[in-house]
């Protein structure tokens, strides 16, 4: 199976003259199932580093929106790739929690990882031939 993304900079060519057009113009694809999966991807990346962030912290690191934050994170506990721990053994205290990946939460972590990558590949390739031809244009 091939997937071949939209040209991020495609060239509208007239003689030669040719002007890129804007990421804006083109017409907006989802070529992923699930909307959130680079979010997705952010948020494990960082608790599997930072099991300790708070939410807040979390949000800030990742520059999302509290409410996002604790949306996707809610998700991911519902997906079973994500488990809360809380370690505050006084109840009148603040309840301090950790976030932990489940067994099913590292092998997502790796498939997020490996389709972020080949993503990324796939964008680099495009722009790459892009170049090209804006190289034998000028030339």
């Amino acid at each position: 199976m091939s997937f071949n993304p939209p040209t991020p900079f495609p060239l509208t060519h007239i003689g030669k003259k040719f002007t890129i057009c804007s990421m804006l113009e083109q017409p907006k694809v989802n070529h992923s199932s699930k909307p959130h999966n680079e979010e997705a991807f952010r948020v494990l990346s960082e608790l599997h580093n930072s099991p300790n962030f708070t939410q807040r912290e979390l949000s800030k690191s990742l520059n999302i929106s509290l409410g996002k934050t604790n949306y996707l994170i809610q998700q991911l506990i519902k997906k079973g790739v994500l488990k809360m721990k809380s370690f505050s053994h006084n109840p009148e205290k603040i309840k301090k929690v950790q976030y932990i990946l489940t067994p099913k939460g590292i092998k997502e972590k790796l498939n997020l990882t490996y389709y972020f990558l080949k993503r990324k590949e796939t964008e680099y390739n495009a722009i790459r031939n892009e170049w090209e031809k804006i190289k034998e244009i000028v030339h």
